[in-house]
């Protein structure tokens, strides 16, 4: 797992042990691998993470009584190399339709069945915020850690 920040971006990489298209599979099936007990937004208990693989496609937490909460808009979704979204949750965390980050995750194959994961949040839209934000980011709960979460369920 490597991490570090340029003045805009936060970045994290991860190699998991499975071929590029399971690996891009995996990470969009957020539910089977995103910590929903601690990282959700909606006011209820989160159940599911939904990530519609479709440009203008949502991503989105349902809780248990239905209700959903955005998270953001698919850009572009291009299996099984790349994905970028718009990350619309504000320094508050609070989804924002006006608000906009892009987010890009880049699935390199290194073998047949080991895969590098690249991901890029642009912060440079938090303002004053940003620094703080891609500190927030890069923490061990943040995209590292989420990471980690992810080659767990997709290894």
């Amino acid at each position: 797992m490597n991490s570090h920040a340029s003045e805009s971006i936060a970045y994290a990489e991860i190699v998991v042990e499975a071929a590029q298209q399971r690996a891009f599979e995996t990470f969009v099936n957020l539910s089977a691998w995103w910590p929903l007990d601690s990282h959700h937004i909606g006011e209820g208990d989160a159940v599911a993470a939904v990530f519609e693989t479709r440009s203008g496609g949502r991503i989105y937490e349902r809780a248990a009584d239905g209700t959903e909460c955005d998270w953001g808009r698919v850009l572009e979704c291009e299996p099984p190399d790349r994905l970028l979204y718009d990350w619309q949750l504000t320094s508050e965390w609070k989804y924002d339709p006006t608000f906009h980050t892009d987010v890009e995750v880049r699935f390199i194959a290194l073998a047949p069945k080991r895969t590098r994961v690249e991901l890029r949040h642009q912060v440079s839209a938090y303002g004053d915020k940003a620094a703080d934000m891609r500190s927030v980011f890069l923490q061990p709960g943040g995209w590292p850690g989420l990471l980690e979460s992810f080659a767990k369920t997709v290894e």
